[in-house]
């Protein structure tokens, strides 16, 4: 696959989180390995463009396809809603890809204790995973 001549386009790549909107599942600082035009279901973790902002990206959790597109929620229902419940569906078109896994630096400030560095040994990268029950659970209310 090329984009325009200009050589081949790698099918995954890095994004960065900012802010609280998908904690627990991720955190401010999380990077992302994000695998671009990989098939999507309801529970998925994806990278899309904000459907009112297109040059900005966001990480939101696929809930439903709806008849306009995905309908997506961040995982942190207390934070203020930049998701679907402030721009409704997105188109189809918008959500680039998937989110495979999420590595996370040490913390600055924290010390650098032995139980520090293997706590973070254990946890510094791990696949995010789609939760399957989270359109069921929400199609029930």
């Amino acid at each position: 696959m090329t984009d325009r001549g200009r050589g081949p386009v790698l099918p995954f790549g890095v994004a960065e989180v900012t802010g609280p909107s998908m904690v627990p599942t991720l955190h401010h600082g999380d990077q992302l390995l994000v695998h671009y035009g990989a098939a999507l279901r309801p529970g998925v973790v994806a990278v899309l463009r904000h459907p009112l902002q297109q040059d900005l990206l966001i990480v939101k959790r696929l809930v439903e396809r709806r008849d306009g597109g995905w309908w997506v929620l961040g995982d942190n229902r207390g934070a203020e809603a930049v998701d679907s419940r402030a721009f409704g569906a997105v188109p189809a078109e918008l959500v680039l890809g998937r989110v495979r896994a999420r590595y996370r630096g040490i913390r600055p400030g924290r010390q650098r204790s032995l139980g520090v560095v293997l706590a973070w040994l254990l946890s510094a990268v791990r696949p995010v995973l789609a939760d399957r029950s989270l359109s069921r659970r929400l199609r029930a209310r």
